[in-house]
């Protein structure tokens, strides 16, 4: 079955895109996308974002129409991958790359800085800390980069990188979305 959202700023503000219904794929609400993208309001135009566990693209897409020079959506599942790709040709979103990868295996790789992260992995894996950690060690991070990071509300967010920044966090029924700083 193929569901929708709408994106709701931007250039593509109204645009619909799709995505598959899995389990554990679940797009950030409209709600908390209006939240997260007034908190980075300043951020965005002319940014290199990374959109990891990316799922139905909500978030990568969102910031690709409110104006990022780039963005990488990275997601594992082939189907989730196949919605992205589509997604993109139907938005001629040149600006956007996909990759069909696991995120840790992606972190792995060859680090390239980027100035906004958004993280929305799978509820109760506990994955969120891991990859902030994995972030910060390997260098995918430019100075002064935001990292939001969509968790179940229960999560303590224990172990982050020390030297972040805890700017702004909400709860939202049973998310927890939070936002980040590397000041350095």
């Amino acid at each position: 079955m193929q569901n929708k959202l709408k994106i709701i700023g931007g250039n593509w503000r109204s645009r619909c895109v799709t995505f598959i219904d899995a389990p554990g794929l679940r797009p950030t609400p409209a709600r908390v996308r209006e939240t997260l993208f007034n908190w980075l309001r300043n951020d965005i135009i002319g940014s290199r974002c990374l959109d990891l566990y990316a799922g139905s693209g909500a978030l990568g897409f969102e910031a690709a129409s409110r104006g990022a020079k780039s963005v990488v959506q990275v997601e594992n599942n082939s189907l989730a991958y196949r919605a992205l790709k589509e997604n993109a040709v139907t938005l001629a979103a040149d600006q956007i790359k996909i990759v069909q990868s696991d995120a840790f295996r992606y972190l792995a790789g060859v680090a390239e800085p980027f100035d906004v992260v958004f993280l929305d992995p799978p509820f109760a894996k506990a994955m969120a800390v891991q990859t902030c950690q994995w972030l910060e060690e390997k260098s995918w991070l430019s100075k002064y980069a935001k990292i939001y990071v969509e968790a179940e509300s229960k999560l303590k967010l224990d172990g982050m990188p020390p030297n972040w920044r805890l700017l702004k966090s909400k709860v939202a029924g049973e998310v927890g979305y939070h936002l980040f700083e590397r000041p350095v």
